[in-house]
C-alpha cells in the first residue's frame, strides 16, 4: 500500500492467489487484495450511541413533482412565519401533494402542519421501530401500536364516523395515558360533541389532572350543563362582579350586560383570567337568564367583544357560536371574531374571509391568523373585485416606500386564498402594476398556478 514491492512479504494465502501472474501483475493483485482487506477487515465500528431509525413513512399523498420543487422551496423560504408555512403546506396538500422530505420536514413538536404529515411527526419524535401510520382503523387492541400524532388522526376519523365508538375507546384508554396525552385525547370529544358524551364528561370532574377537569367543564358547558363547584369555590360569583347589568329601551325595557369599567391593570388581568376559567352557562345562570338571552343582551361594542368572546369560543353551544359570529360580522369585522373561527364551519369562515377582503389590506392582515380556512378556493371575481385587491394595486403603483412594503405580505395571503385561475390573474395584475416578475413574493402565486390539476387520487382531509 506504501508503493514498494510486496509479493515477497505477502501472506501465503495471498501468494497462492497472485503467483500465476507476471511480476508486475502479481504486485497489482496483492495491492487489490490489500485494499479489500482494508475495506472489509478494518471497517470502523459504529459508535454505541448510533441508533438505527426505521425507514421514513410513506404519506397518504404523493410528493411534489420534481419540476415544482424549486418553486416550493422558493415559496417556503419567502413565507413570513410558521403560520405562513402552514398555509403553504395546506395549499399543497389541498391540491393533492406533500412536500419532498429533502425540501421540508416537520419537527417532532410541530402542531400546525396538515394532518397528512402526522406519520413524519411521529417518526421524528421516536427512535423505536415504526408503528401504525393511521391508515388502518384504531382499536383498543392496536392502540399502543400508534404513535400520538397518527393516533389523533385515526381517532378523529373514528369520531367523525362513529362518535359512540370513539368515545368508548377514549373511555377505555385515556385514563392510562400521562396527563398531557390524556388531555389531547379527551379534547377530541369536541368533534361531533353531543348529549351522549355527558356521563363520561361528568365523570372527569374527578380526574387527577386540573387541566382535564377544566376541559371537561368547558365541553359540558357547550352542551348547556352547569359545572359542579366545591363549597367556597365560586369564581363565577367573582366574575359577575366584573359584569355591568343595565336596562335599555324606552317602551319595552330589556336587560343589558357588558364589561364593567375597571380602574387598574390588575383588575383587567383578573377579569380576563376569570372569563377563561368560567363557563357561559354558569355566568348566565348567575344573572337568572339563559345563555342565549345573556349573549343577546351583551354589549359587544363596549370592548369589541374581547372579554366575552373567548368564553363563548370555549364554552358556548354551536348555535350561539353561529349567532355571535353573524352579529360581529354585521357590525364590522372584529379581531374578536378570529377567536370563534375554530368553532365555525367552512361556509361561515368563507363569510369571514369575504368580509376581511371588503375591509381592505387591514382586513386581509387579519386572515393571517386563520388556520381553518380551506386554501385555494376563492375565485377571480371574489378576489379581484375586493377592496383589498384594489388597495394592493394602489400600493404597488405608489411611489411611497412604506406602501410598497405592504405588498409582499398581501401577495402571500392572496396566493393562499386564490384558486389557480385567480392566482394567475393576480400575478399578472401585480406585474402589470410594476411589481418585479422575478420577485420571490410571487413564488406562492406561481406555485398555486402550477398546482392547478391535482393527481387522480382521493384526497384526504388535511385537518381534523
Amino acid at each position: 500500500m506504501g508503493g514498494g514491492a510486496a509479493f515477497a512479504t505477502a501472506p501465503a494465502e495471498w501468494k497462492q492467489l497472485a503467483e500465476a501472474g507476471e511480476p508486475d501483475e502479481r504486485e497489482r493483485m496483492v495491492l487489490a487484495i490489500a485494499a479489500q482487506a482494508f475495506d472489509v477487515g478494518l471497517r470502523p465500528a459504529a459508535p454505541k450511541t448510533l441508533i438505527r431509525r426505521p425507514p421514513l413513512p410513506t404519506l397518504a399523498l404523493p410528493t411534489l413533482p420534481t419540476e415544482l420543487r424549486p418553486q416550493f422551496r422558493t415559496a417556503l423560504k419567502n413565507v413570513m412565519d410558521d403560520r405562513g408555512r402552514s398555509r403553504l403546506l395546506s395549499l399543497v396538500a389541498g391540491r393533492g401533494y406533500v412536500a419532498h422530505p429533502l425540501d421540508w420536514m416537520p419537527a417532532a413538536s410541530d402542531t400546525l402542519p396538515p394532518f397528512v404529515y402526522a406519520p413524519w411527526i411521529d417518526w421524528r419524535a421516536n427512535d423505536a421501530a415504526a408503528r401504525k401510520s393511521g391508515d388502518e382503523p384504531l382499536t383498543a387492541d392496536n392502540w399502543d401500536e400508534f404513535y400520538p400524532a397518527a393516533r389523533r388522526v385515526a381517532l378523529t376519523a373514528l369520531r367523525n364516523a362513529d362518535p359512540a365508538a370513539a368515545r368508548a375507546l377514549i373511555e377505555a384508554k385515556a385514563a392510562s395515558e400521562a396527563a398531557e396525552a390524556r388531555l389531547s385525547i379527551i379534547e377530541l370529544l369536541r368533534v361531533r360533541l353531543s348529549a351522549d358524551d355527558v356521563p363520561y364528561l361528568q365523570s372527569l370532574s374527578a380526574d387527577r389532572s386540573g387541566k382535564v377537569r377544566e376541559l371537561a367543564a368547558r365541553l359540558l358547558s357547550r352542551l348547556g350543563r352547569q359545572s359542579a363547584r366545591a363549597e367556597g369555590d365560586d369564581p363565577v360569583a367573582e366574575l359577575a362582579g366584573f359584569v355591568e347589568q343595565g336596562k335599555a329601551g324606552f317602551i319595552r325595557r330589556r336587560a343589558t350586560f357588558g364589561p364593567a369599567k375597571l380602574t387598574s391593570n390588575a383588575q383587567q388581568a383578573r377579569r380576563a383570567e376569570l372569563f377563561e376559567q368560567c363557563s357561559l352557562t354558569d355566568l348566565a345562570a348567575t344573572f337568572g337568564v339563559g345563555e342565549k338571552e345573556f349573549v343577546d343582551a351583551w354589549q359587544f361594542d363596549a370592548d369589541g367583544g374581547s372579554s366575552l368572546v373567548p368564553m363563548i369560543a370555549n364554552t358556548a353551544s354551536d348555535d350561539i357560536i353561529r349567532d355571535v359570529a353573524e352579529r360581529l360580522l354585521s357590525s364590522g369585522l372584529s379581531p374578536a371574531l378570529l377567536t370563534l373561527l375554530p368553532r365555525l364551519d367552512q361556509a361561515a369562515i368563507r363569510g369571514v374571509a369575504t368580509s376581511a377582503l371588503a375591509g381592505g389590506l387591514p382586513g386581509l392582515h387579519l386572515l393571517k391568523s386563520v388556520d381553518t380556512l380551506e386554501p385555494g378556493r376563492m375565485n377571480t371575481d371574489e378576489l379581484l373585485s375586493s377592496k383589498a385587491f384594489e388597495e394592493l394595486l394602489a400600493a404597488l403603483a405608489s411611489t411611497n416606500e412604506a406602501e410598497h412594503r405592504r405588498a409582499p405580505d398581501a401577495l402571500e395571503i392572496f396566493g393562499f386564498l386564490a384558486d389557480a385561475a385567480a392566482a394567475r390573474a393576480i400575478a399578472g395584475a401585480a406585474i402589470a402594476a410594476g411589481f418585479p416578475p422575478a420577485d420571490a413574493a410571487l413564488a406562492l402565486l406561481r406555485l398555486n398556478m402550477a398546482l392547478a390539476a391535482p393527481p387522480p387520487t382521493d384526497r384526504p382531509e388535511t385537518r381534523a
